[in-house]
């Protein structure tokens, strides 16, 4: 509430205020916070389902903000009068202090479970939002976005050894309905902070989200029960070699090939689907980031789905046929005209986001237990530091007037990675 009343504004009149169809869209943020205001009346921790609610809300707010600076970043660019190279310079600092978290939080996840870290990325993240309040400058822009990128990246490795341990055989419907939640997160919640952002500036767009996030916080603390930790005086070069050493499982091994390798292409299409749209297509600003929620919500619905086909036909045969099914509509993207069919398009390559929850699972379900936290934290630190480097690629090649072939090369890397799927063994 403090957030609002900072500009005369109720939370109430803040959504009376947005177009009707925005208030709408904030239909699934209702669900979630209904079930979370649901965890918060219960004191007691360990009801499994209550516990998917609060960390399905928590993600959808995770990763909804990461895609919501960007989306706001032209209005944030003119106040502060800088260089689009300054601007990208903001985005990837928010990339990278994301990724730098991965590990440590991993190695944390071993020692003082996943309880404490997931509140405490969920405080920190709201905290960084608040600092976009108090920050007249560039610089101090750029600090609140690393906040915001650290909190954030505290939420990851946690979530996936939770969901993990705590759903054991169905743990593909669990992982698909908290990866949906972000998918309706990075589809909406840009939505609506550019209409706030119109109506009464980015700080507002970004901070007002910051009260959901002490929530969150609420309601992560009353669910989770607390895990056994370690006790004894590992150390972490010997918890590193034995991630290490389960990378010789080979279907370990392959797994996380195949993950970096569509991690590479999800960023790279991501970062530069709305800048393809302006620059090859007679579009606005405004229908080319429709396109780009159109992916996500193509995300969402698809993981909601592919993870009881798992359950019931095993993970790698459907990895291989999101595979192929996402790569044949990149390879198509160039040759569509028209926003319906090219939305059409971006729905069939936002499936690929559900090979997200399918080889987390898979991946985290092979970690030795001892060091799962560690082994799954250095793997997303790898993870995010190779897909940082699809938007480069693509940009290089956009910048040599070869954008159509980038999709051509997208496509042509999302098929190696279903290569690698097709001969990924089933897990016992």
């Amino acid at each position: 509430m403090i957030v609002f009343e900072t500009v005369g504004l109720s939370s109430a009149d803040l959504l009376l205020s947005l177009p009707s169809a925005s208030f709408r869209s904030l239909t699934f943020v209702h669900y979630l916070m209904g079930v979370t205001d649901r965890v918060v009346s219960d004191s007691r921790a360990g009801n499994p389902y209550r516990l998917l609610a609060a960390v399905a809300a928590g993600w959808f707010l995770v990763l909804g903000m990461r895609f919501v600076v960007p989306a706001v970043l032209p209005t944030i660019r003119s106040e502060f009068g800088i260089s689009n190279t300054r601007a990208g310079i903001a985005v990837t600092v928010l990339w990278l202090t994301y990724a730098a978290m991965q590990f440590p939080t991993g190695v944390y996840i071993d020692r003082v479970g996943e309880r404490t870290l997931l509140v405490g990325s969920a405080l920190l993240s709201g905290i960084g939002l608040l600092g976009y309040l108090f920050s007249p400058t560039y610089a101090l822009f750029v600090l609140a976005t690393a906040g915001f990128g650290l909190g954030t990246g505290l939420y990851g490795p946690p979530r996936g050894t939770l969901l993990s341990r705590t759903f054991d055989e169905r743990e593909g419907i669990a992982f698909g309905t908290v990866m949906a939640a972000g998918s309706i997160g990075s589809a909406v919640l840009p939505l609506i902070a550019a209409t706030v952002t119109t109506r009464y500036g980015w700080r507002i767009g970004l901070a007002a989200v910051a009260p959901l996030f002490l929530l969150v916080a609420v309601a992560l603390w009353l669910s989770i029960s607390d895990r056994e930790t370690a006790t004894d005086d590992r150390s972490l070069r010997d918890d590193i070699r034995a991630v290490v050493a389960s990378l010789g499982d080979r279907r370990l091994g392959i797994a996380v090939v195949g993950a970096m390798v569509m991690l590479v292409v999800f960023q790279a299409v991501t970062a530069f689907l709305t800048t393809y749209l302006v620059t090859t297509r007679p579009v606005t600003q405004e229908t080319a980031g429709a396109l780009l929620s159109a992916l996500f919500i193509g995300g969402a619905v698809s993981q909601a789905v592919t993870g009881r086909l798992a359950d019931a036909y095993g993970t790698p045969n459907v990895l291989v046929g999101v595979a192929v099914g996402s790569a044949v509509p990149l390879a198509l993207f160039p040759l569509l005209e028209g926003a319906l069919v090219l939305g059409l398009g971006a729905v069939a390559i936002g499936i690929r986001m559900s090979t997200g929850p399918l080889v987390n699972a898979y991946i985290v379900d092979l970690l030795p237990d001892a060091v799962e936290g560690t082994g799954w934290g250095l793997l997303r630190t790898g993870f995010f530091s190779v897909g940082a480097m699809g938007s480069t690629v693509v940009g290089g090649l956009a910048d040599r007037g070869l954008f159509d072939l980038s999709f051509y090369v997208m496509a042509t890397l999302t098929l190696v990675a279903g290569g690698l799927f097709l001969v990924l063994p089933r897990r016992d």
